[in-house]
């Protein structure tokens, strides 16, 4: 599944970050790709430095505070935000995400990846997120604050940057249940638990969804 949520960062978050970026060191992304992966990565990337953990706290933060996403996505862990850059010409080529991130005695199985896009898309051109899901091409570019998040072992990549500047969060998550199958269909019940209470509030056939969806994380959780 592809989840596109709006305003995980609201205004004030998004000018915070933006503002301690234009002062943020970064450094060649390609850095960080793997031996495949560099020959098409071409992009920067905030080096760790006093400003990062500033605006790392915001986005990490943010997602865990977005409802949709941890019903979503069941996050189990998460790894440290990426900030990356492309400024004009910048891209980065069909590519699909290491599988294991981290060392070994801190290392995470890459299920979901989420960028969290931090510019006006009118400020520039290009730029968009490319998803190859089922043979078919999906492109997102979404306003600022909005974050998307879309299974890690998809082929995808970032189409050329012809003008401006995108600059965009990025965590990658492991999740509780790594079926994607499985995630999708608590996901059904958790959206027919809401249009159910809506309805009758909580009624019998609520509590029987609420617990079916329940017992299936028991059933299908790694924790």
């Amino acid at each position: 599944m592809i989840h596109c949520v709006p305003a995980v960062l609201n205004p004030n978050e998004v000018a915070a970050i933006r503002s301690k970026l234009e002062s943020a060191s970064f450094a060649d992304g390609a850095g960080t790709a793997g031996w495949s992966a560099r020959e098409v990565k071409r992009n920067l990337q905030v080096t760790s430095g006093p400003e990062y953990e500033q605006i790392a706290r915001i986005v990490r933060e943010a997602f865990m505070r977005s409802g949709e996403l941890q019903a979503a996505l069941l996050p189990a862990r998460a790894t440290p935000v990426l900030f990356n850059r492309y400024a004009q010409a910048m891209e980065y080529g069909p590519h699909v995400d290491t599988p294991v991130m981290g060392n070994m005695s801190n290392s995470i199985r890459s299920d979901i990846a989420i960028t969290i896009f931090l510019c006006d898309p009118q400020s520039y051109d290009g730029g968009e997120l490319t998803v190859f899901m089922n043979g078919i091409s999906n492109q997102f570019k979404l306003e600022a604050g909005g974050a998307i998040a879309y299974p890690a072992n998809t082929l995808h990549h970032v189409t050329p940057v012809t003008r401006g500047v995108r600059d965009a969060a990025i965590i990658w998550v492991q999740s509780q249940v790594r079926d994607p199958a499985r995630r999708e269909v608590l996901w059904d019940l958790e959206n027919a638990k809401h249009e159910i209470f809506k309805r009758e509030g909580k009624s019998s056939s609520f509590d029987l969804i609420s617990k079916s969806r329940a017992n299936l994380i028991r059933m299908w959780a790694e924790v």
